[in-house]
């Protein structure tokens, strides 16, 4: 009985701190964008280069808060430790 409650606190603070890995992203997204504002502002000439590729740079990032997301829903939901106890 101990044993699947250490399990199951174990997975609750793992899945914590993978849904933690989404402030990343949302930071360097915002700062990505800001800089690209920036470089449009100074060159409205190179605007699809730039836009092109800012949001291939963001999709790359958020690819990182997916993963924790992901790693997290399946501490939480998909636990296999839980049911052998």
């Amino acid at each position: 009985m101990m044993e699947k409650a250490i399990v199951c606190a174990g997975s609750a603070i793992g899945a914590g701190l993978a849904l933690i890995a989404g402030i990343g992203p949302g930071i360097g997204e915002g700062y990505a964008v800001g800089r690209a504002c920036e470089a449009i502002g100074r060159q409205p000439e190179a605007k699809g280069d730039v836009t092109s590729t800012m949001l291939l740079g963001c999709a790359i990032a958020e690819t990182t808060g997916i993963y924790g997301f992901v790693t997290g829903l399946i501490l939480i939901f998909a636990n296999p430790w839980v049911g052998q106890f």
